[in-house]
C-alpha cells in the first residue's frame, strides 16, 4: 500500500495521526496543508505556560518517531510526502514562546515552510542520512528550530521600532 485512503487512516490510529488528521492526503502540498491544520491547536496551546507546551513539543515529538515508524513501514515507503506530522512539531516548534497575533503566525508559518522547504545544512543531511521515524522527525524539528530562532530575533528587533 503506498498511498492510503481516508478508509484506512480512520482505521488505522498510526496512519490517522501521521498523516495529520488527513491533511497529508492533500493530492497538492501536503506538507503545507498539514502545516496550515496545525495552526488552530496551536491557537488552542499558544496560551499554555512554557514549561507545559514544551511537554507537548517533547511528547508529540516522541509520538510522531514512533506514528511515522509505523506509517511509514506499512506503506512501504521512508518518507511518504503524506506524512505531515512532523510539519505539526515543527511547525510547533517555530511557535514556542512566539509573540501573540495573527501576525506573528503567518511569519511563523512562513519560516517554517522555507526552512523545511530549502533545508539548509544539517537539515539536508539528516533528510539524506537517518531514516525511520526519528529521521521523519528530526529534519523538521530542526527546520522549526531555525525558524524559532528567526522569529524571535525578528520580535526582538521589532520591539525597538
Amino acid at each position: 500500500m503506498n498511498n492510503p485512503h481516508w478508509k484506512q487512516l480512520l482505521r488505522n490510529p498510526d496512519h490517522f495521526f501521521a498523516f495529520g488528521f488527513g491533511s497529508g492526503l492533500s493530492p497538492k502540498a501536503p506538507g503545507t496543508v498539514g502545516t496550515l491544520v496545525a495552526i488552530p491547536i496551536f491557537l488552542l496551546l499558544q496560551h499554555l505556560a512554557w514549561p507545559v507546551y514544551l511537554s507537548w513539543l517533547l511528547v508529540t515529538f516522541a509520538l510522531g518517531v514512533y506514528w511515522c515508524e509505523r506509517s511509514s513501514k506499512a506503506l512501504g515507503v521512508h518518507d511518504h510526502g503524506g506524512i505531515v506530522w512532523d510539519e505539526f512539531v515543527g511547525f510547533w516548534v517555530t511557535m514556542f514562546m512566539a509573540p501573540a497575533g495573527w501576525q506573528w503566525v503567518l511569519v511563523g508559518f512562513v519560516l517554517f515552510r522555507f526552512f523545511d522547504i530549502l533545508k539548509p545544512w544539517p537539515i539536508n543531511w539528516l533528510d539524506k542520512k537517518v531514516h525511520g521515524g526519528f529521521g521523519i522527525m528530526i529534519d523538521d524539528l530542526l527546520a522549526g528550530i531555525y525558524a524559532l530562532l528567526v522569529l524571535q530575533l525578528i520580535a526582538y528587533f521589532v520591539r525597538f521600532l
